[in-house]
């Protein structure tokens, strides 16, 4: 039941219950459901406008990642859907050039990677592991 539903059910709530708005009672209820409603017709509009508002901001979003492409020349990541670039290490294949992108945990252990593209066998050393060897 939406808020607008509840102050027209309270309102049919105190006509059935017949209070006379001649006391003082009745005076106070009345001027309460009528607040409601108005309260209720209000927040009925803020949804509209908030709806409207939120449906204009996808479409600014999506325009303005149609600029960036056209003018920086940003395309999203081949490898995951809109990584965060403080986690993602940017790798290029020796063989057929292609940018690979892959998750920082991903590259603690050290290990092979397949390019997406040409799927030729990489090795990939992290940092960390050159620092640790350089101490031995």
């Amino acid at each position: 039941m939406t808020v607008s539903e509840k102050a027209a059910y309270l309102k049919g709530l105190m006509a059935g219950m017949k209070m006379s708005e001649s006391s003082d009672e009745g005076k106070l209820f009345a001027a309460i459901a009528d607040l409601l409603e108005d309260l209720s017709l209000a927040v009925s509009d803020l949804e509209d406008e908030t709806a409207a508002m939120r449906d204009y901001i996808d479409e600014l979003d999506t325009d303005l990642a149609e600029v960036e492409t056209e003018v920086y020349g940003l395309d999203e990541c081949d490898y995951c859907d809109g990584c965060d670039e403080d986690d993602i290490v940017e790798l290029e294949c020796p063989a057929c050039g292609e940018e690979i992108c892959i998750e920082e945990e991903e590259l603690e252990d050290c290990e092979q990677l397949e390019c997406p593209a040409c799927g030729k066998m990489l090795n990939v050393v992290c940092e960390d592991c050159d620092e640790d060897e350089d101490d031995e």
